[in-house]
């Protein structure tokens, strides 16, 4: 009786023992708990992720990876299958992503909800299946090569324009920008001069002389102005006579002055061939003009020494 008193409490003990053991597994594998299971979908890599990883939504634990594996219907799309708490009101518009923790590079799947579609998804159909859109570390990376590229365009143009020509053009350049400046320092002062106090009063002065000798001349212009237009009637009659042929009129009298004109000019060329002819022969003013040669032909004409006759 002894011997079955121990085995019996053994066999209890070891029951017992077991009920834990399956009580604890289940405990801490989160199965206590309703969940709902779903596939995210995705093509690109899944590197860091792993089994019983966390998922996430908006930031807050609520699920975990329960497989990884390949779509058997279509080799490159990867599925995800992810149990989530029966609580979170998953869409049709929820996306998921790659999340990092930390820099181990722990990735863990973190769900988003768009707001686009509000269709509760339910778990174990077709509509369970859930989109994995690329993380930001993701597109960086993708993106990061031809941001690079571009920064090596970008490296290998600025040394072609900062080569030393230009850089001695900008040298340049610089210099001119210096001078100039020099150059509106010096305008500036004399601006600074010319716009003075005591040059303001000058200016202010010279402008009421001006007005003041504006508002005198104005009278002195109405006068002008109407001994013009009483000149403007003696100035048409002078060209009435002008043009009149009638005897008396002062064509008339333009003509005599022409012909008087004309004597004198005739007078003055005589008085200057007198003059000449003083000049020459002077004595000619008391015994007369000197005898003219005689031409070839003429009775008295010899030809002179050294031309055609005997020497």
């Amino acid at each position: 009786m002894e011997n079955r008193a121990h085995a019996l409490t053994a066999g209890l003990f070891t029951l017992l023992l077991g009920l834990a053991g399956a009580l604890s597994i289940w405990w801490f594998g989160g199965r206590h708990e309703a969940t709902t299971d779903y596939t995210v979908v995705t093509r690109r890599n899944v590197t860091g992720l792993s089994l019983q990883g966390q998922v996430r939504y908006r930031g807050i634990r609520v699920g975990k990876v329960q497989a990884i594996e390949l779509d058997p219907q279509d080799a490159r799309n990867i599925l995800i299958r992810i149990s989530v708490d029966s609580g979170v009101p998953l869409t049709r518009a929820t996306i998921a992503r790659l999340g990092y923790q930390g820099v181990t590079g722990i990735a863990h799947v973190l769900l988003e909800d768009s707001g686009d579609n509000p269709t509760r998804l339910t778990g174990g159909d077709d509509g369970a299946r859930i989109e994995m859109k690329p993380s930001l570390i993701e597109e960086l990376s993708d993106t990061g090569g031809d941001a690079l590229g571009q920064a090596r365009d970008f490296l290998v143009s600025a040394n072609h324009v900062l080569d030393l020509e230009n850089r001695q053009h900008l040298a340049r350049i610089l210099a001119n920008l210096e001078a100039a400046s020099g150059n509106a320092n010096e305008v500036t002062v004399q601006l600074r001069q010319l716009l003075s106090p005591e040059n303001i009063q000058r200016w202010h002065a010279i402008l009421a002389h001006a007005e003041r000798a504006a508002a005198e001349a104005a009278p002195l212009l109405a006068e002008s102005r109407s001994l013009l237009a009483r000149w403007q009637p003696i100035g048409d009659r002078v060209e009435r006579l002008i043009g009149e042929p009638a005897p008396g009129g002062i064509a008339t009298l333009v003509f005599h002055f022409n012909e008087v004109a004309s004597d004198l000019s005739a007078n003055s060329r005589q008085l200057d061939r007198l003059l000449q002819l003083l000049e020459q022969s002077p004595q000619s003013f008391l015994f007369g003009p000197p005898r003219r040669a005689a031409g070839p032909g003429e009775a008295g004409f010899r030809a002179p020494p050294g031309e055609g006759g005997a020497p």
